[in-house]
């Protein structure tokens, strides 16, 4: 039987859904602004576009340290909420794209989505060197 990582497959589950939600978005604001290709040159369009395309560069880095930890055993209880965390960060942060100027909600995303990758980061490191 292979190695099961719950916490890697349930923050990559979340975050697969999020990408379809957020691709969805997308999707819906192209039918309202009604264009098929590009985007609509800053405007509503072009923010959930950018939310989409936020989420789908700094994801991968975050599943990728979070599996790796989680491999090395040193995760427990703290890493799933650190993942779960994560997401809802992203899902604020698809929400704060809506506004026009620096929303609420994308700020906390933002900000939700810098820290989580520079403490995985340094906890990775931290097991590299046999401090953790």
């Amino acid at each position: 039987m292979g190695i099961i990582l719950p916490v890697t497959l349930t923050a990559a589950a979340a975050a697969a859904i999020i990408n379809l939600w957020l691709a969805v978005r997308v999707g819906q604001m192209r039918g309202v602004t009604k264009t098929i290709h590009g985007d609509d040159a800053g405007g509503p369009l072009t923010r959930r576009m950018r939310a989409q395309l936020n989420f789908v560069e700094n994801t991968p880095f975050a599943l990728a340290l979070i599996a790796a930890i989680e491999l090395t055993g040193r995760g427990e209880p703290w890493l799933a909420w650190v993942a779960g965390l994560y997401m809802l960060g992203r899902v604020a942060h698809g929400f704060g794209m809506d506004g026009e100027g620096a929303t609420k909600p994308r700020m906390i995303g933002t900000l939700v989505t810098m820290l989580t990758l520079l403490g995985l980061a340094i906890v990775a490191v931290l097991i590299v060197l046999g401090v953790m």
